[in-house]
This record gives structure tokens, C-alpha cells and sequence, in this order.
């Protein structure tokens, strides 16, 4: 739990019926590697310890929440979605094999050996593409390669960083039965995927007893020449005919994977030149980075669905019943590394969405952080605000962001190297 979602989750519906403790701290969950044993072993006896009644376990990141909640619903006899369908999302090249089975709209990937001395690309898998592990988050240890030079530097960089989320996921794999394709690439792999190109978009949904939901599409807008990500924003501007496209998509790869009673996010490209969809990756949970979005325009935060789906309740939202019709994140990022010298004050951003409505700023980058050091950062960028707009016009929506931007009072100390 952090302070931005606290304060949604007391704006779903029912809010006042229910209790929110956190399980656990950010530090523990996100920062350098992760003991996940000692993990589930401090949650189980947080749990243990509370003197009230568990009625549901709930998250919204990535691993390892997004395997911890599954473990520990079982072992308290919650509802949640099995331990295996999630680790079919979250493994990045299990869930391609799982993809296969129900699409072709997918790159072609492969594995890359890690031990070879000289490692080449998997066959068939052409530059330019990109580099990843089998499991990180955040585009964390993401490189995009044009040929054989950067793709051996990528993976000495791949190599030297994959074990702070692999070694942990590998214990996570040993609870489960696996294909022996996943079985050898382990949590440490590496997967190696030509690169796709278009207009990046996102679809959000829920599996309630086995009938899969989507709920919403939305567009993600990177950065020029750039594949970190400038803005989500909500709802996507796509023609209808490619949205029912990707919810086709959509509802047959959740299908095949056997999320139930869960939510997800599914990231897709689609190439208006060609008129070719191809998925991206599959998350076994909701966006907590969109759930801003869905207050402002359909007037509740997509918390609603995972809450509902929890406890065994309707997880519908409603549809275009917030105050604006467009609405947006933005990521506010420095490309190259420094110290913070200023950065806003909570009285500063306070100020600021009062005089510019239908925005606020929030995980602002404090003063004094060296940006190369923050955790879970992309590989190209450092992000040093996330920044809501909502609007009736997409003109609007981006005239707010300048406008704000325009009056955070940031100084930095340039570092060289």
C-alpha cells in the first residue's frame, strides 16, 4: 500500500464497508533483491498476529506481489486466482509459448543462451530486437539491440543484473509443475524478441468465475524516438474495429492462461501502416498506474474490480460516469543522470493543482537522490514526477501538462559519466 492508491481505494464503492491494512512494506517488496521465503514466512506471521478477520489479500504490482498474493490466499482459504496462471504472465517466455497456442499476433522470440562465451541470437529471431529477462518489471534490464555489438553488451548486462528478480522467481517455479521449455530457461533466462513497431496500447479486464471482462483500452504515447513511455491516457483513440480486435485477442489469451477471479492488463502494438496487432506482454493483475484515469472518466477507480472479485462481489464499473472524457498519466523524465538539488514541496503541488484544474502531481524524485541510483528505473530514463490530467479534449489534456510541468520548481546537479 502506498499513500496515491490508500486514498483511491477509500473511493471505490462499499469503500466504507471496508478495512485496508498493508501486508508488508514497499521496501521489503521492491528494493535490491528479494528473499522470497523470508517473505512469505513475515506476511504469514503478520497475518497470524491480526486480531480481526482476513477476508481478502490484494495486489497491485508485479512480482512478487503478484505471486505472494495467490500463495497466501490459499493458505487462508481466500479467493484468488491459482499460483500457476499468474506465474503464466509473469514468465516471460512461458507466457509466449502459452500466447502461441491462441495467436499468431505475436514477434518471433526465443531464448538467448547466457553461459555461451560468444552468445548469439536465438535462430529466426532478426534484428533489430529487443533483450529482456525472463522475468523483471519496469522495463527493468530492457535493451533494444541493432545488431550482434549491442546485443553482446545487452547481455553481459542481462547477465550480470537478472538474478536480483531471478534467483527469488526461482523458488516460486519450484512450487509448480513446468513445461520443459520454461523448465530450462528458469527465472534467470533471457528472451530475446525482434522488435515490433506502432501504436502502443493497453486493455484492461477481469475474469469473474471464468467469463473474461474487458473493461476498458487505453493508449500509451512514448517519448520521440524513445520506447519509454511520455503518457497512458484514457479512453484509447483507436477505431472501434481495432479495439474489438484486441479484446478478441484478449479474452482468448487469458482464456488459454486460466487467470479466474482476477484482473489484467494485456500491452499490445498496433501498426496503422500495416493494420497488424501484436501483443506485447500479459499482467496478472490491474494497472494501479490507470487507476486515476478510470475515476476521471468513468467516474471509479479500477481498484473496484480486484476489491469486488476478492470478496465474491459484482466487479462491473460503470462506463463514462466521471467528470471528464479524456484523462491522463505522464511520466516527467530526465535522460541523463544528476543530483536533485530543489525539488517541489507538498505546499507547491498543492498550489499547483488548485490553479490548474483536473491535475495533480505525485512520486515526486526528492531532493537530494542521485537519479542513476533510484530503484526501478527503465534502462534509457529516470522518472522524476507521474502527473495526472484530465480533460475534455485531448488539446486541453496536453496544454495541462505544460502548464504543470511549467511549475514544478525542479534544480539538478548535471554528474558526468
Amino acid at each position: 500500500m502506498d499513500e496515491a492508491n490508500e486514498q483511491l481505494l477509500g473511493e471505490v464503492p462499499h469503500a466504507s464497508e471496508y478495512r485496508f491494512h498493508p501486508l508488508l512494506t514497499i521496501e521489503e517488496l521492491q528494493h535490491g533483491e528479494i528473499d522470497f521465503p523470508a517473505l512469505v514466512r513475515k506476511a504469514e506471521q503478520q497475518l497470524d498476529a491480526f486480531d480481526g478477520s482476513v477476508d481478502a489479500i490484494v495486489g497491485y504490482w508485479d512480482f512478487p506481489v503478484s505471486t505472494l498474493v495467490p500463495i497466501l490466499s490459499e493458505r487462508y482459504g481466500l479467493r484468488s486466482t491459482s499460483l500457476a496462471s499468474v506465474v503464466k504472465c509473469e514468465h516471460k517466455y512461458w507466457s509466449r509459448l502459452e500466447q502461441a497456442e491462441v495467436t499468431d499476433a505475436l514477434p518471433r522470440f526465443g531464448l538467448v543462451d547466457l553461459d555461451a562465451d560468444a552468445p548469439e541470437p536465438p535462430e529466426g529471431v532478426r534484428f533489430p530486437m529487443w533483450l529482456k529477462p525472463v522475468t523483471a518489471y519496469s522495463s527493468e534490464l530492457a535493451f533494444g539491440v541493432a545488431d550482434l555489438a549491442e546485443f553482446r553488451s545487452a547481455v553481459a548486462r542481462i547477465r550480470e543484473g537478472a538474478g536480483r528478480v531471478g534467483r527469488p522467481f526461482d523458488f516460486v517455479l519450484d512450487r509448480l509443475p513446468l513445461p520443459p521449455a520454461a523448465a530450462a530457461a528458469g527465472g534467470r533466462g533471457c528472451l530475446a524478441e525482434e522488435a515490433i513497431r506502432g501504436d502502443q496500447v493497453a486493455v484492461e479486464g477481469y475474469v469473474h468465475e471464468a467469463r473474461v471482462t474487458v473493461y476498458g483500452t487505453l493508449d500509451s504515447l512514448t517519448y520521440p524516438d524513445s520506447p519509454c513511455f511520455l503518457r497512458h491516457q484514457y479512453p484509447s483513440q483507436l477505431p472501434d474495429g481495432v479495439t474489438e480486435r484486441l479484446r478478441d485477442i484478449a479474452e482468448r489469451v487469458i482464456t488459454r492462461i486460466g487467470l479466474n477471479n482476477a484482473t489484467f492488463s494485456i500491452e499490445f502494438f498496433y501498426d496503422p501502416a500495416t493494420d497488424r496487432i501484436n501483443l506485447l506482454e500479459v499482467n496478472p493483475r490491474h494497472s494501479q498506474s490507470h487507476a486515476e484515469l478510470f475515476a476521471y472518466v468513468d467516474g471509479v477507480p479500477n481498484h473496484h474490480a480486484m476489491l469486488s472479485l476478492a470478496l465474491g462481489r459484482d466487479p462491473a464499473l460503470p462506463h463514462r460516469e466521471g467528470d471528464y472524457a479524456l484523462a491522463a498519466k505522464w511520466y516527467y523524465r530526465r535522460f541523463g543522470d544528476a543530483v536533485v538539488r530543489r525539488s517541489p514541496t507538498e505546499e507547491e503541488l498543492a498550489a499547483l493543482a488548485d490553479r490548474i484544474p483536473g491535475t495533480h502531481v505525485n512520486h515526486v524524485v526528492p531532493a537530494g537522490a542521485r537519479l542513476s541510483e533510484l530503484p526501478e528505473q527503465d534502462s534509457y530514463s529516470f522518472e522524476l514526477a507521474h502527473v495526472f490530467t484530465a480533460a475534455d479534449s485531448e488539446e486541453e489534456l496536453v496544454a495541462r501538462y505544460d502548464e504543470v510541468v511549467k511549475g514544478l520548481p525542479f534544480a539538478f546537479e548535471e554528474v558526468s559519466g
